[in-house]
């Protein structure tokens, strides 16, 4: 008779063995995966479809193909997992596929595959052997945005498993969620049909993107003849920003099939950003010049703060996806952060656009259809990014309606945004030829007015002067710009006694710079040939020449110096505030006056003293004075006192001030007192003569 416990050790082998048993019956009487059978596969090709064996997470060992897959959940492979059941899940899963393929009688023994796109990364199995991958898998992730069609070769194999390791990278803030894995079908066939297969995908890829290869290559040529009209006049800002636009759908295009220079996905969108930020920038400052809205200074200022915020926004953005294989919640968060920060500098266009016609801008036709149709692409694309945010939680599809087709042409796709960007890159090169013509005719214009001035002035400023008796002259007259506003004349007076013969000397400058300043010259000048006949004396002279003056300045105004020089060495000279003459290297102290246009009844004192023999006067225009070399450095008095304090010709003190940093026109004349006996002479130096 049997213990307790030996009773007890009995009843506890026989329950064990008892649950083996049942165990080993379940498992042998578990439904066995579902095989596909392929019988008779020739020159044709036939699709794997049906139901796959799917799981979550990753093994290596569920390559094997006597792995029991029995109890695998089960997806089919015409849509991806996203869309079955597994929402916004990103990492590993397998399919696996029991297969068994015959081939017709004559036909190759060996068999091949087709998988056209599967999101984002896997690797191939056939009967546990590593046939084929596409990417790379974790722990060093690389990925492609378009994945064109792949071939592996299976082999003679007959039986087996076909079994897919794929990764799904982590979502984006724009990323619907419902992608992941399959996304149509592989197909198996002969390796002769299969490259058929895959040759008819790829020419139906071509077919299909020629509109917007076309499309692209035009947005190239533009953006190339833009660039060479912007170097051969680089005064038309609005073609270096046509070049800009013009410029980022090309490398778009470049980096949205960077599959085919292998570019990894992360790395092309990250790129992608700044190019982002050159379309959306070149269109701002386009759309400020074609609107007629780029003389509101204030305006000018808020875009280009607004292309500051877009660039870095679209930086960051772009630094932030080259990591994107490795995002954490924090990470994606900044993406969406950032994302609506460009966003809302993208609704920019329909601003300025909103302001033009507030502001009443009279533009012509080409102009308005360029505001329109910005508006409507910008509007575009700020709703398709704004709808692709989070749409993995609102479900929204108004993105993904403005890239759908609305029509097709030639096997390729027209959508709303299609017809939009090609309507603004039309109306674009439209009214940037216009803008070109009508500004190459005003600069042809304006270039003749100079032309005209350019010899006005040369009439004004001959190229010899008269000798001052008693006396050794140089002068020197470098304008600033094509035409100046400094001007000085030397004329001869006859008189009586006391004040006997002698010479008036007069040197200006004009408030301004260019052609409105020589026009004011040109004013000045034959006031001053008129009024030397009746006033010689300088302070009277100048008088009548302020009131002359009157109301004729358009809001200017002059600085004079007049000197009258006697033969017997005696000198007259009054100043309307301008800067006094050095004597024999030191400044001469004259009493301060009011500049000539600035007030009608303005009165100017005489100064009266003897040149001495050997005497050296130099007169000169602010422009001497206020040089200004690269560090913003004035040439300043004490550069000046040295520099005549060395007794310089005319031209040389005015070329140390151009070496220096010419800023205004500049204007010197040197004035020495010869002995009885010594010829006097003039030498005069002026650019064009």
């Amino acid at each position: 008779m049997l213990s307790r416990r030996s009773r007890f050790l009995l009843q506890l082998f026989v329950l064990l063995t008892a649950g083996a048993a049942v165990s080993c019956a379940e498992q042998s009487s578990a439904p066995a995966a579902p095989k596909l059978v392929l019988d008779g596969l020739g020159k044709g090709t036939a699709p794997l479809d049906g139901v796959w064996q799917f799981h979550l997470g990753d093994d290596p060992s569920w390559a094997a193909p006597a792995l029991n897959d029995s109890n695998w959940e089960q997806l089919t492979a015409d849509e991806p997992w996203g869309a079955q059941g597994h929402a916004n899940y990103t990492g590993f899963a397998w399919y696996r596929r029991h297969v068994t393929l015959t081939p017709a009688p004559g036909a190759a023994p060996d068999f091949a595959l087709l998988i056209q796109r599967l999101d984002d990364a896997y690797e191939l199995y056939w009967n546990g052997v590593l046939v084929g991958r596409n990417g790379k898998l974790p722990p060093h992730p690389v990925s492609y945005s378009d994945q064109s069609a792949q071939t592996f070769g299976l082999g003679p194999a007959r039986n087996g498993v076909l079994a897919v390791r794929v990764w799904k990278a982590p979502l984006s803030s724009n990323d619907t969620g419902q992608l992941g894995g399959f996304e149509t079908p592989p197909v198996a066939g002969g390796p002769e049909a299969i490259a058929a297969r895959k040759a008819a995908l790829d020419y139906r890829w071509l077919r299909g993107n020629q509109f917007a290869f076309a499309l692209d290559s035009l947005y190239g040529l533009v953006a190339l003849f833009s660039l060479l009209a912007w170097l051969r006049d680089r005064r038309q800002s609005i073609l270096i920003w046509m070049t800009g636009f013009c410029l980022a759908p090309v490398g778009i295009l470049l980096l949205d099939n960077a599959m085919l220079i292998r570019l990894p996905f992360n790395v092309a969108l990250g790129l992608e950003q700044p190019v982002y930020s050159l379309e959306d920038i070149s269109l701002w400052f386009l759309l400020l010049s074609l609107l007629q809205l780029s003389e509101s200074h204030s305006l000018v200022r808020k875009v280009r703060i607004a292309a500051r915020i877009n660039a870095t926004a679209f930086i960051l953005d772009g630094l932030l996806i080259l990591g994107m294989y490795n995002w954490t919640r924090p990470q994606q968060i900044a993406d969406a952060a950032l994302t609506t920060v460009f966003t809302v500098t993208e609704a920019l266009p329909q601003v300025l656009v909103v302001i033009a016609i507030v502001r009443r801008k009279r533009l012509d036709s080409a102009r308005w259809m360029v505001a329109i149709f910005a508006f409507l692409v910008q509007m575009l694309s700020v709703a398709q990014i704004a709808a692709q945010q989070g749409s993995r939680y609102t479900h929204w599809t108004l993105g993904e309606w403005i890239y759908a087709p609305l029509f097709t042409v030639n096997g390729n796709p027209i959508s709303p945004y299609t017809v939009a960007s090609t309507l603004l890159l039309l109306s674009i090169i439209y009214a940037v030829y216009r803008y070109s013509a009508d500004s190459s005719r005003r600069q042809s214009a304006l270039e003749q007015e100079f032309k005209s001035a350019r010899e006005l002035q040369q009439l004004l400023i001959p190229a010899t002067l008269p000798a001052v008796p008693g006396f050794a002259l140089s002068s020197s007259y470098r304008p600033a710009q094509e035409v100046g506003g400094d001007f000085f004349q030397i004329i001869p007076i006859e008189g009586d006694p006391p004040a006997g013969s002698g010479t008036l000397v007069i040197l200006g400058d004009v408030s301004g710079k260019g052609l409105k300043a020589a026009m004011t010259v040109s004013l000045i000048v034959g006031a001053v040939r008129v009024l030397a006949d009746n006033y010689s004396g300088p302070a009277e002279l100048l008088a009548q020449l302020n009131r002359s003056l009157d109301g004729r300045m358009q809001g200017g105004f002059a600085t004079c110096i007049a000197l009258r020089l006697g033969l017997d060495g005696s000198c007259a000279i009054a100043s309307a505030g301008h800067p006094s003459l050095f004597l024999n290297g030191h400044e001469f102290s004259l009493p301060g006056a009011f500049p000539l246009g600035l007030a009608a009844a303005a009165s100017y004192e005489e100064t009266i003293f003897n040149v001495q023999i050997g005497d050296r006067m130099a007169l000169y225009t602010d422009g001497l004075l206020e040089a200004r070399n690269s560090s913003g450095e004035l040439y300043g008095f004490d550069r000046l006192e040295t520099l005549f304090a060395t007794n310089p010709s005319a031209a040389q003190a005015t070329e140390a001030a151009v070496k220096f940093g010419q800023d205004d026109d500049i204007t010197v004349l040197t004035l020495t007192r010869l002995a009885a006996g010594e010829e006097s002479t003039a030498v005069h130096a002026v650019p064009g003569h």
